[in-house]
């Protein structure tokens, strides 16, 4: 599973990120960065496709279906898991037409360890973006305003992972990330075919401070290696 992540990187980095991979110039002044501890229910950063542009802004973790009979199921719907997405209606419509790719540079997993658990970061080696393929969805609330929120889909672990967890976040390839943003491709079969576990010889996991466990902890002092 992936239930909690960081995006570390400058505003300026960020900036430069979207312009040179996305072309993407127009960035709204409420997106706040550094993260170091992103948890469920959240603001987290987002790229989508409008049919014509890629556009970046913030989703809510935790996925709402538009036809929900209200939002407080959110927390439950953090993950999703690939090889059900055609089988789950919830899941399905976002599936052929509102998938994003949630921007992470590094994420959490907890290692159990006899009765304790330790937290882990995994990262790329490079510290490269992580493109993380996610669903989002529109949900209007009773008076009329709107909610919109997403979830992070998972695949089975990599070698590496699984000796920590045996799920782990749909991280795409470069080629990968923009054939799951494009809006012409709707056969479920293919857009499939993009989430695998990503290549564990390219990753690395480190232990950090039990103080990413409180969500409310936000400070460089979480992915710190210990």
């Amino acid at each position: 599973m992936c239930g909690r992540f960081s995006y570390t990187v400058d505003v300026d980095t960020f900036k430069d990120y979207l312009q040179s991979v996305y072309g993407i110039t127009d960035v709204k002044k409420d997106i706040t960065l550094p993260r170091y501890n992103i948890a469920p229910g959240q603001e987290v950063v987002a790229i989508i496709n409008d049919g014509k542009n890629y556009r970046v802004g913030t989703l809510k973790w935790g996925f709402v279906p538009s036809f929900a009979k209200d939002e407080k199921n959110a927390y439950h719907m953090i993950n999703a898991r690939c090889e059900t997405l055609k089988e789950k209606p919830a899941y399905m419509n976002s599936l052929i037409t509102k998938r994003c790719v949630i921007l992470a540079n590094g994420y959490y997993e907890w290692k159990k360890d006899g009765t304790s658990k330790s937290p882990m970061r995994i990262i790329k080696k490079k510290e490269d973006i992580l493109p993380l393929a996610g669903l989002w969805s529109t949900y209007v609330r009773p008076d009329g305003s709107k909610l919109y929120t997403c979830t992070v889909i998972t695949t089975s672990a990599n070698p590496l992972i699984k000796s920590v967890h045996d799920r782990m976040p749909c991280i795409l390839t470069e080629e990968n990330k923009k054939n799951w943003l494009n809006p012409k491709i709707t056969n479920p079969d293919i857009l499939l075919s993009y989430l695998l576990p990503y290549n564990d010889l390219e990753m690395e996991v480190y232990p950090v401070s039990t103080i990413v466990i409180n969500a409310k902890n936000e400070t460089i002092d979480c992915i710190k290696r210990i």
